[in-house]
Parts: structure tokens; C-alpha cells; sequence
């Protein structure tokens, strides 16, 4: 089998979006999840919710981690991988590409600070 750059970019690329799509979704529920739990134990004071949403809570900053880290990954790949095209769309597809960097990096630094 032989693989061409082109090929092996395009691979590693997929594979890089594949595991970050899968941890945002998973990171989104478990945050509406971590709310309600949260909210339950507030208004019971059962000490089994705190204990289930400590838990869950460990699972939720690892997925935001591992999510982060891919998204980041994702973002360095357009610029190794796909510099010849990155150079022909970068003034459509620099500023959002930008604007999103961004707006993640500080909203992901609140909220880890949190």
C-alpha cells in the first residue's frame, strides 16, 4: 500500500477530528449532567449525589482535557498539514479560524480556572 503525503495528512487529520468530535458532544452532556446532579444533591443534601457528582465530575475534566488537547491538535494540522491550502483560502478561512482560537482558549482558561 502505498501512501502519498497528501494521503497521510488527510489520515491524520481524520483521525485527530474523530476523537475530538467525539469529546465535545460527551463534555456538552456531561456539563448539563454535572448541573442537574448538582442541583439534586443542593436540594436533598443526599450525600450519594455529591459522592456521584464528584465522580462524574473527574470523568467530565478529563473528557474537557482530552478534548482540548485534540482541538488544539486540530488547529497546529491546518498549518503543517495544509499549508499550501491554508495559503489560497486563509483571507476567508484565517479570521474565523482565528476568532474560534480564541474565543475557546479563554473560555476554556474560565472555565478550568473554575
Amino acid at each position: 500500500m502505498d501512501l502519498a503525503v497528501v494521503d497521510l495528512s488527510r489520515l491524520q487529520f481524520a483521525l485527530t477530528a474523530l476523537y475530538h468530535f467525539l469529546f465535545v458532544p460527551l463534555t456538552l452532556g456531561l456539563a448539563f449532567m454535572l448541573v442537574i446532579m448538582e442541583s439534586i444533591f443542593v436540594m436533598t443534601r443526599r450525600p450519594i449525589w455529591r459522592t456521584i457528582t464528584r465522580f462524574w465530575g473527574v470523568c467530565f475534566g478529563i473528557n474537557f482535557v482530552l478534548g482540548v488537547a485534540t482541538g488544539i491538535t486540530m488547529e497546529f494540522q491546518f498549518g503543517m498539514n495544509w499549508s499550501y491550502y491554508s495559503h489560497y483560502v486563509g483571507d476567508i478561512f484565517g479570521a474565523p479560524l482565528a476568532i474560534e482560537g480564541l474565543m475557546a482558549f479563554f473560555l476554556e482558561a474560565t472555565f478550568v480556572g473554575l
